[in-house]
């Protein structure tokens, strides 16, 4: 195992000592001892900016199930080492915040701190994982342990329902992509990217393309909270403030931005493509920002704030796709794109970073998070409003920030769009720089709320629910850092530009580098009176005037009834199917056993003789059976005899001798079979059974009258007759078709040359179906032990009663 294997797998490993970290060391907080892991693995990770900076990659694999091709092959290239720097950066800054926004008296730390750095290490598996199927695993358990992090408040309603509704859709999603994957390894044999990017072409070309392309964007799309499934992501706003700065601002959401950027050399070059990931980031992108406006809740304001963004993103993505139709790097114009989308990648992860913290902090030092109970916050919480407002302009795309940049590159790869001659843009490509302008007049609305409202106007300290005051300093460390970022990143932009940007470019678009080349990126302030510029203007201008009278227009937004939003339809689709389902087994769970027997052998009978009958599977070939002799024939009399005088008997203690006569002359027939050792086990579960039954039965009462009275039921005839006629039917089936020759004659070979013993039924049950025989006793194990639970909790409430 190499150390970037390590890397990857040591967030899952340290969970492992979290709870005992805690269990020993109570008066220091936990997150201390988690720190360190997300600093080392950052370090670590920027030891390969030198090397992904010359257009290398690092490819480390590990045999896991190479007969089915599945290795866990760990790969580290630009795109790839972006994410991991983010993962690991953001992670340790949202460690840090933790230690200081969660109270170690208060909360349950051990189980905060195992979900966050289960998901960390999922994060880092998805984005360095070559493999698809590995990826998916680590893509699922993302899933599961944001799960769990949403949660992690569980006795409040919201937070159940939230963690529910991110893990139906993301989950949903993940399954899709997972369909994806399985046809992509149909079209190429592998599920290696690195070997499935050069056979692009041929996939492109291939019966099943299309249904890969929508499964890959269903689990994209899902996961990065796109139109319509975006609805899990404010829902999800639930969780801890770190919880909501980690995952919904830097990493878990741009999980689906990753999986985009890293199958558009696979996909990029078909107008589906193109027009899904453009058009629904496009969709996503001004629906979340007309609907941020509305909300007055902090986190809910960032949360539309995240879905825009992300739509934003991902049109960038689609739109820079198109760049692969033409084959000259020089003068592509189109490749901006790309880089505005790996750049805005950054960017947001850095003020929607600080800003979750900052609405934490209000939150956490004011006890409210709703705009109309808050205002005035300036003087009383001056660093967390210069925290605040650095963010919100750099979010609204106003300079000297980071943010600014990369919307004028936004703005100017929509514009460029209009000169696309490809894929019917020269009549619809019109709307792409109309979108991108309305919306980004509604992200300034937005961010104007979110830092005005708060932090200006009058100050109404009886509306909140603690006296506010300063955070303390430890708490604002991690936004300050971020904002830092964002204004260096924002004075100098090209310190990214060689050494993450150009790296995660050449993954996104290879096929147009020449060997040896590189993308030369060059982000600056100025380029002229050009129409980005006038855009931007018109985006201040304009979103001025609506801040200001937003009072007189916000009521539009009543006009849509929430019962036909996309929530309405989730909250109803969910209803249904429950009260549907309740419906069904209030019909079918009546308590009664006979009518579960009878719905499990009806299904039984239909599924099984439906299948003889449509397969032509029925055979009956005499020519391999034995003579049958006077001890068959008496020894089978013998059995049918006992079985159907059960039903007549009136005592307990016959009916048991009698169902123990059926099994003792079984064995019998394994001794007339020249199987003795099947006689002996048979004998031994008989005697066992037939004394756990007498025990059993004699702690019952007696039998009533009414049990007694044997009455013919025709359902119960037609099923039992039904079950025989069908068994019978395989039975003999099987043995006139078949197929290939016994495996009997190998065990008779290999039995004592391979595992040196000569009984050969205990051979193959301990050695060659050794794993068999432990999973049965370890079943049998789990089995006992629920019993044995049962029933001392049956004796404890008596003892209580």
């Amino acid at each position: 195992m190499s150390y970037l294997h390590l890397a990857i797998l040591a967030p899952l490993l340290f969970s492992i000592f979290i709870p005992f970290f805690y269990k020993i060391f109570r008066r220091i907080h936990t997150g201390w001892f988690v720190l360190p892991l997300p600093i080392i693995l950052f370090i670590y990770f920027l030891t390969f900016i030198p090397i992904t900076s010359n257009q290398k990659t690092i490819i480390e694999s590990l045999n896991w199930i190479p007969s089915l091709g599945i290795n866990f092959t760990a790969k580290v290239d630009g795109l790839g080492l972006l994410f991991a720097l983010l993962i690991t950066g953001i992670g340790a800054l949202v460690v840090l915040y933790s230690i200081y926004y969660l109270a170690k008296d208060k909360e349950k730390l051990n189980t905060f701190y195992v979900y966050l750095v289960l998901f960390m290490g999922a994060m880092l598996g998805v984005v360095l994982s070559d493999n698809l199927i590995v990826m998916y695993a680590f893509w699922e358990l993302t899933s599961f342990s944001s799960f769990l992090l949403i949660g992690y408040w569980y006795e409040r309603d919201k937070s159940r329902y939230g963690a529910q509704k991110s893990m139906l859709i993301t989950v949903f999603g993940g399954l899709a992509m997972l369909c994806g994957i399985i046809l992509l390894y149909i079209m190429t044999g592998t599920f290696s990217i690195t070997e499935i990017v050069p056979q692009s072409n041929e996939i492109f070309h291939h019966a099943l393309f299309i249904p890969a392309l929508l499964c890959i964007l269903l689990g994209a799309f899902t996961k990065s909270a796109q139109f319509p499934f975006y609805i899990w992501l404010p829902d999800a706003m639930e969780a801890p403030t770190p919880v909501s700065a980690y995952l919904h601002s830097a990493t878990m959401v741009k999980a689906g931005i990753y999986l985009v950027a890293r199958f558009t050399p696979v996909f990029g070059e078909s107008s589906v493509w193109f027009w899904l990931v453009a058009g629904v980031g496009m969709i996503t992108l001004i629906w979340g920002s007309i609907f941020a406006v509305k909300q007055t809740d902090l986190k809910s304001i960032l949360a539309f704030s995240t879905v825009s963004q992300l739509g934003l993103i991902m049109s960038l993505l689609g739109v820079g796709a198109a760049a692969l139709h033409y084959e000259a790097l020089d003068d592509n114009i189109f490749t901006v794109a790309t880089t505005a989308a790996i750049f805005h990648l950054i960017n947001h992860a850095t003020f929607k970073g600080s800003l979750f913290m900052a609405a934490g902090i209000i939150d956490h030092e004011t006890g409210t998070r709703d705009i109309h109970k808050l205002g005035g916050l300036m003087h009383v919480m001056p660093i967390t409003f210069t925290i605040s407002l650095i963010g919100t302009l750099s979010m609204a795309g106003l300079p000297p920030f980071n943010g600014f940049l990369s919307k004028e590159m936004f703005f100017a790869a929509m514009v460029r769009v209009t000169e696309m001659d490809i894929f019917n843009l020269e009549t619809l490509g019109v709307l792409f720089p109309v979108i991108a302008w309305v919306a980004s007049v509604f992200t300034f609305i937005y961010s104007m709320i979110l830092v005005f409202k708060t932090f200006t106007g009058k100050y109404q300290p009886e509306k909140l629910g603690k006296k506010p005051h300063e955070a303390p300093i430890g708490m604002l460390i991690s936004p300050i850092i971020l904002v830092s970022l964002v204004i260096i990143f924002g004075l100098f932009p090209n310190l990214l530009s060689d050494s993450l940007i150009s790296p995660a470019m050449a993954a996104v678009l290879p096929s147009l580098l020449q060997v040896g080349g590189v993308f030369e990126v060059h982000i600056t302030f100025w380029h002229g009176l050009t129409i980005e510029l006038f855009m931007t203007m018109g985006v201040i201008i304009m979103g001025l005037i609506l801040y200001k009278t937003y009072p007189k227009w916000k009521k539009i937004y009543k006009a849509i009834p929430e019962k036909l939003s996309i929530n309405g339809l989730y909250d109803g689709t969910i209803e249904g199917s429950q009260s549907v389902s309740n419906k069904l087994m209030n019909m079918n769970m009546n308590g009664s056993i006979r009518s579960y027997l009878v719905y499990i052998f009806a299904f039984f009978i239909i599924i099984l003789s439906t299948t003889l009958i449509w397969k032509n599977a029925f055979k009956l070939d005499t020519s391999n059976v034995s003579s049958i002799g006077v001890y068959e024939v008496v020894l089978a009399i013998f059995v049918v005899v006992s079985s159907i005088s059960i039903l007549f008997v009136k005592s307990r203690m016959t009916s048991i001798i009698l169902l123990g006569a059926v099994g003792y002359t079984v064995s019998l027939f394994y001794v007339l079979f020249r199987a003795p050792d099947l006689a002996l086990t048979q004998l031994v579960i008989e005697t066992i059974s037939v004394a756990l039954f007498l025990v059993c039965f004699y702690h019952l009462p007696k039998l009533r009258k009414f049990e007694t009275r044997l009455t013919f039921k025709l359902t119960n005839a037609l099923i039992s007759f039904g079950v025989g006629a069908v068994v019978t039917a395989i039975a003999l089936s099987a043995h006139s078709n078949k197929l290939f020759s016994s495996i009997s004659q190998y065990y008779v070979e290999n039995t004592y040359e391979e595992a040196a013993g000569k009984n050969m039924v205990n051979v193959i049950l301990v050695d060659f179906r050794g794993f068999d025989t432990l999973f049965e006793i370890t079943v049998l194990a789990i089995a006992a032990l629920g019993i044995y639970s049962m029933i001392k909790l049956r004796l404890n409430r008596g003892k209580e009663g």
